[in-house]
């Protein structure tokens, strides 16, 4: 029968349980400070952005290249660096279920068995107790903090917000990982379109060395004229070895990335991958508080916000619950016999009086790391803000750049058809047909340089939105 001590406590327990309020600030999120809107985008022609954007995850399939696309998925599900942050999810995930189970008691279970000799040269050995003493006991426990003040769900709060900074830090790398991959695609297919232009460069001046040496033979040029062509063909060859070298450093990076470490791709051709679509006008920048690293810079200041609650609740007594039940007996047939059972239930309370500014020092502490965190939160904001606008300066003049050096090819190649005519023809010396090649070659390779650097620049937007954009209505 339970005494009426018991009934006396039990309520007082719960009532401090249900009645306690969270110690220290709640989470109200500060203002970002910054523009409403992007004003570097220059596209063609307006397009409405929904009023909350939402992020594109395979931002990369813009491109419609199968090769790319399949290259990312590979680096998605193999990449080191990727599977170190799941792991790292996955710690934070039990470490979460760690704070929530706080919530609850932890019943423990116990089991004894003594025998106990006592000594007849003592003063309160009796002689009519048994030499020897048995003790059998069996039963449960719990010690149970009462969360008066909030100590708990702040901890509990805090452990949410970090598990929710470890899956942003995680999907940060994701971002980060495919756009690796992609940069060192768009590298590789800029080394095959070199490749390929040497490589008809290379065959040009092999036939113009043949029909220089034709011409020397025939007296109708100086020996000089051969050796001019013998060193640019030598040139196109060096360039040759050179792109070959680049390209195979090119692909093992990428077999890194992907963790394939036989990965061999076929050539190819930047000039046929297909530029993504433009931003609309008026993209809106809380576009960049999707991004991963943006939202792990939030998270991370709840965390450090509910870490306040934690340090002040030391300034508050500690209520403990306590109980046990169970059975005590001589020998194991009686252990749960009548009479054997035992139980207890207390209340205990821990009060700071005096340490000498101990918990004060942590309070101190823990509003510092959530300035700190404030602060990072800002730069974090502030720093994607720039990232956008610096990606939308580069597509934009870059474009501009790509179209001007089209015009340039086109010029150097007209200039290299008329050299070749002349020198043909005798009215020029084979000087003016190997500066019209050069001119061309570095005309070309620009072109190639500038294509690589605005399909870049749209991987650089790409990232620093966190992903890609939908306008309003796409589905």
């Amino acid at each position: 029968m339970i005494s009426p001590a018991l009934y006396r406590l039990t309520p007082l327990a719960l009532a401090f349980a249900l009645s306690g309020c969270a110690i220290g600030p709640d989470y109200l999120r500060p203002s970002s400070l910054l523009p409403s809107l992007f004003g570097e985008a220059k596209p063609a022609e307006t397009v409405a952005i929904a009023p909350n954007p939402a992020i594109d995850p395979r931002w990369w399939t813009l491109f419609n290249d199968a090769t790319l696309n399949d290259l990312v998925d590979q680096a998605l599900n193999n990449n080191a660096s990727l599977r170190q942050a799941i792991a790292r999810v996955e710690q934070a995930e039990a470490v979460a279920r760690e704070a929530g189970a706080s919530f609850f008691p932890e019943i423990d279970g116990s089991a004894g068995i003594s025998n106990t000799k006592a000594s007849t040269k003592t003063a309160t050995y009796v002689a009519s107790q048994p030499a020897i003493r048995h003790a059998r006991s069996a039963g449960l426990s719990t010690s149970f903090e009462l969360d008066v003040w909030g100590r708990i769900r702040r901890a509990n709060e805090s452990a949410r917000a970090t598990l929710l900074a470890s899956q942003y830090s995680r999907d940060s790398i994701r971002i980060t990982v495919a756009g690796l991959v992609a940069s060192n695609y768009l590298a590789l297919r800029a080394y095959d379109a070199q490749f390929a232009l040497t490589s008809e460069t290379l065959k040009s001046r092999e036939d113009s060395l043949k029909l220089v040496k034709t011409r020397v033979d025939a007296g109708l040029v100086s020996p000089l004229d051969g050796y001019q062509a013998e060193g640019a063909l030598a040139a196109a060859q060096v360039q040759i070895a050179e792109q070959r070298r680049q390209r195979a450093l090119a692909e093992h990076q990428l077999a890194l990335l992907t963790g394939n470490p036989e990965l061999k791709l076929a050539a190819g051709d930047l000039r046929q991958l297909p530029m993504p679509p433009l931003p609309p006008a008026g993209l809106p920048s809380d576009l960049i508080e999707g991004r991963p690293d943006v939202r792990q810079a939030e998270a991370e200041l709840i965390a450090t916000n509910a870490g306040i609650g934690i340090a002040k609740a030391g300034y508050f007594p500690k209520f403990t619950l306590t109980g046990s039940v169970g059975s005590e007996s001589k020998i194991l047939s009686d252990l749960f016999s009548a009479g054997s059972g035992t139980w207890s239930l207390g209340l205990g309370a821990l009060m700071p009086i005096l340490d000498f500014g101990r918990t004060s020092a942590r309070v101190d502490q823990a509003k510092a790391l959530n300035q700190q965190s404030l602060i990072a939160w800002q730069n974090s904001l502030q720093t994607a803000y720039k990232e956008v606008r610096d990606a939308l300066v580069s597509l934009r003049e870059d474009g501009e750049a790509e179209t001007a050096q089209n015009i340039r090819v086109d010029s150097a190649r007209k200039a290299l058809d008329v050299s070749r005519l002349r020198y043909e023809a005798g009215h020029a010396g084979y000087l003016e047909v190997l500066d019209a090649q050069r001119t061309h070659n570095d005309a070309v390779t620009t072109m190639i340089t500038m294509r690589q650097a605005r399909l870049g620049a749209a991987i650089d937007l790409f990232k620093a939105l966190g992903g890609g954009w939908k306008s309003d209505g796409q589905s």
